[in-house]
């Protein structure tokens, strides 16, 4: 079964969300924007969200996990929650 890896940063805003993108891709690290702007508690570590597999986290979740690139941000995803910048740390199929 696939098992993925990945960090997350939650906003309100998808503006919010645009703008932090913007940052990280300037050059801004992932962990100290997650831990300075993410409402999550995983925010506190860095946005990491840990190892999970298929089914274990939202659906919208699930589909950029297990199908986007590798180190590469992807977002703003929007869920129940707010939106989300989304990052994929590892993947095994």
């Amino acid at each position: 079964m696939s098992r993925a890896s990945a960090r997350h940063i939650l906003v309100s805003s998808e503006e919010k969300c645009n703008e932090l993108k913007a940052q990280i891709e300037a050059g801004a690290d992932f962990a100290d924007v997650a831990k300075e702007h993410s409402s999550c508690p995983s925010g506190r570590s860095g946005g990491d969200l840990g190892e999970f597999g298929p089914g274990m986290m939202v659906p919208e979740f699930d589909r950029v996990v297990f199908s986007a690139d590798v180190n590469t941000v992807q977002g703003p995803v929007k869920t129940q929650f707010g939106y989300h910048l989304l990052e994929v740390t590892s993947r095994t199929d």
